[in-house]
């Protein structure tokens, strides 16, 4: 598939290519990406290299994982990052960081809201999984604001630093945005026991 660009109120999402290696370098030395994503820390230039030139597009080419550079649309300022997982052919997992100086402003939250629903859209998935390490509360609190309903904690189910962690889940329905499921939905009854 060619990368799709997105726009939101105040938000140009696009894909990331060699134009982008330094800026990607220099966000992921913040010691909070690094402390609570999945790249690799240290975080060194043939990594932005590798992500920017070969990963994210390449992912976009294959169909397996959709990435985005969160650009302000004057001048081009990176204020973070989203990527969506294919993991089934109905589901994805997404993932996401804000640059430390644009934290708080509510990109992340935007983009998340966006990228979900072209994947329900565009790519017929009913389901968006998000997965945050427990004590991630920033990531926690973005998937809270769009709607992700939070399933419960995972045990040993994030590898990071090699070690394992428990991590939290959510989900994001297409109904959750008004939008319809490619295939009916039949939530489980619920018992007064809440078993």
């Amino acid at each position: 598939m060619e990368p799709v660009t997105l726009s939101t109120g105040r938000l140009l999402m696009r894909t990331v290519g060699p134009k982008d290696t330094h800026t990607v370098y220099e966000a992921a030395q913040d010691p909070d990406i690094q402390r609570w994503t999945a790249i690799p820390s240290p975080y060194l230039y043939e990594h932005a290299q590798s992500f920017t030139e070969q990963l994210a597009p390449d992912g976009w080419a294959n169909g397996s994982m959709f990435t985005w550079g969160l650009f302000l649309p004057e001048g081009e300022e990176l204020v973070g990052m989203l990527g969506l997982t294919m993991r089934s052919m109905s589901s994805a997992e997404i993932g996401f960081w804000g640059t430390k100086e644009h934290r708080g402003n509510g990109y992340v939250t935007e983009a998340v809201l966006a990228a979900s629903r072209w994947a329900f859209v565009h790519l017929s998935i009913d389901r968006v999984e998000w997965r945050a390490e427990v004590g991630n509360t920033p990531s926690r609190a973005v998937a809270v604001r769009t709607g992700f309903t939070l399933e419960g904690t995972l045990r040993s189910a994030l590898i990071h630093q090699g070690v394992r962690r428990d991590c939290w889940l959510g989900s994001l329905l297409p109904s959750d945005l008004g939008l319809p499921s490619t295939a009916p939905y039949l939530p489980a009854p619920t018992s007064p026991s809440g078993v």
